[in-house]
């Protein structure tokens, strides 16, 4: 079964928000745009803006739909909706995350992103061109 997942996409100052994955989380050390796995009743909006609030303790809203992932991982396949999302505080709070950076659009290849994450930084520095 796929699993519908949020990512936001939020950018400040010209740069986009990346997390790091923490140690003994999955996909740990891999680097990711923040978000979750959408829960029954929930639109990606509401799901990006709960996730937001429990990962990072911020609150957010979800504007609009910029991408569309799919990725079979070894223990599931998901399907990866990159949001643009804006962030209403500056003081981010880690919790499955150990880092977090704001990165120009065109270094996002410089980090080791996580496998899903890679054609939603493709659609961001295409986004951040244009």
């Amino acid at each position: 079964m796929i699993k519908n997942v949020a990512a936001a996409v939020v950018f400040h100052d010209g740069k986009v928000l990346i997390c790091r994955r923490a140690s003994g989380e999955k996909l740990e050390g891999f680097w990711e745009f923040p978000g979750g796995k959408l829960e029954a009743g929930e639109s990606m909006f509401d799901c990006i803006e709960r996730e937001l609030f429990e990962e990072l303790g911020v609150k957010a809203r979800g504007r609009e739909i910029l991408a569309v992932s799919f990725y079979a991982y070894e223990h599931s396949e998901i399907r990866l909706t990159g949001i643009l999302t804006e962030l209403f505080s500056d003081e981010i709070s880690l919790t499955v995350h150990d880092a977090f950076d704001w990165v120009y659009p065109v270094s996002l290849s410089e980090y080791k992103l996580a496998p899903a994450d890679i054609p939603i930084a493709e659609a961001v520095v295409k986004y951040g061109i244009d």
